[in-house]
């Protein structure tokens, strides 16, 4: 009932002023009517209800101008006392629905100085004016909290309406946060599959290029060669769209069982990767150097794409016949090496501005708190060479291994 009443005069405070207004104007009326026994009560209430109407009258400015209102309200109480009525609460309810506002609609230093003012003012008017022959302690202590009652409750009322906007602040701040980490895995996300994409494609179709062109080349000279590589051409072929079913198959709607899962490839899978490139031509060399070490699967997934993503880049942009690979173990780091002989002109990476390959590379391994090189060799050629942590403990997006 009491939050209806606050939506209702939140959305017609007019209405509910003038309603308040004319209450208090009631109760005023009434407490000059009031007197105090054996004392002499003015006979005419005209004066009362002039003053008691201006002070009324004046709440209705109350949340534009507080302090005005408050002085005009106390005015008006301390008017009719003097006139001889009885300053009592129903008097004073005029003045102090001005103090409870005026408590709750400006600071505390405001509040405490008018509070101040307003019981030094009722407490004089009361003690010289006082109808009756009531105690001192009455007359000074009476006027003091039906002031500081109202005060009270307005301040009460102002740290309620503080709570509750900092309550709705740090909500939409959350929402806010919420929202923007949304965004931000998101972004990860599809980032995350852009370059298993573009590894899965990009390596499997230059492949496929590079054996083709080399059927193409054999196909008169020596045909039986060139039938086995269009065999193995078919496998790679093959190859791509099942890692590339297996890749968009993260997209599939939940409860859709007809994409399966796949293990994550890793280096268990370079001597399939290095027998796909030796039929396009490049002879892949693999050395291990160190006791081989157990990966973690983001870690392992990171690994076999670079050498892929390596060895496509040779087999799309340099003009190599045989590239080596060397996988450095040491207690906790796996250091790989890329690098094949082509001519010095020639770059196994893209032109600056084209291709993301070494761009994919450099962000799988910092993905995994590793880092990666990349550049031309002094004696011709191009290296790639990463550094994975074996066991990272702390990685900013580590890869899925289900992709």
């Amino acid at each position: 009932m009491t939050i209806s009443l606050e939506r209702y005069s939140g959305r017609h405070p007019r209405l509910a002023d003038s309603a308040v207004a004319a209450a208090l104007f009631g109760f005023a009326l009434l407490g000059a009517a009031l007197s105090a026994p054996g004392a002499e009560q003015p006979h005419r209430m005209l004066p009362s209800a002039l003053l008691s109407g201006v002070a009324c009258l004046a709440l209705l400015w109350h949340r534009r101008h507080p302090r005005t209102v408050v002085v005009v309200a106390l005015g008006c109480a301390m008017a009719a006392s003097a006139l001889g009525y009885l300053l009592n609460p129903l008097l004073l309810a005029p003045a102090m629905a001005a103090m409870h506002w005026l408590a709750a609609l400006t600071d505390r230093r405001t509040a405490r100085v008018f509070l101040a003012g307003a019981v030094v003012t009722t407490t004089v008017i009361t003690v010289i004016a006082d109808p009756g022959d009531h105690p001192l302690i009455l007359r000074t202590l009476g006027p003091a909290f039906w002031m500081l009652l109202p005060v009270a409750s307005g301040s009460a009322a102002r740290l309620r309406q503080a709570y509750w906007e900092a309550v709705q602040a740090r909500a939409n701040y959350a929402e806010r946060s919420r929202e923007e980490e949304a965004r931000l895995r998101v972004t990860e996300e599809r980032m995350r599959i852009a370059r298993e994409l573009h590894d899965v494609v990009a390596h499997h179709m230059a492949l496929a290029n590079a054996q083709a062109g080399t059927a193409k080349h054999l196909s008169r000279s020596h045909p039986e060669q060139a039938e086995k590589i269009l065999g193995t051409l078919a496998d790679t072929t093959a190859s791509a769209l099942r890692e590339l079913k297996a890749t968009v198959g993260l997209l599939r709607q939940a409860g859709d069982a007809d994409t399966p899962l796949e293990p994550a490839p890793g280096l268990a899978r370079l001597p399939e990767l290095t027998a796909a490139c030796g039929t396009a031509g490049i002879k892949v060399a693999v050395v291990t150097e160190g006791t081989v070490r157990p990966l973690s699967p983001g870690v392992d997934l990171t690994a076999f794409r670079i050498v892929q993503e390596a060895l496509t880049n040779v087999t799309k942009h340099a003009a190599a016949a045989a590239v080596q690979v060397r996988l450095a173990y040491s207690h906790d780091r796996l250091t790989i090496t890329v690098t094949d002989d082509g001519a010095a002109t020639a770059s196994a990476g893209p032109a600056p501005g084209h291709g993301f390959g070494l761009i994919g590379m450099r962000e799988r391994a910092q993905s995994v708190g590793g880092d990666l090189q990349a550049g031309h060799r002094p004696g011709g050629g191009f290296e790639v060479m990463t550094a994975l942590p074996l066991h990272p403990h702390a990685t900013r997006s580590e890869e899925d291994p289900r992709s």
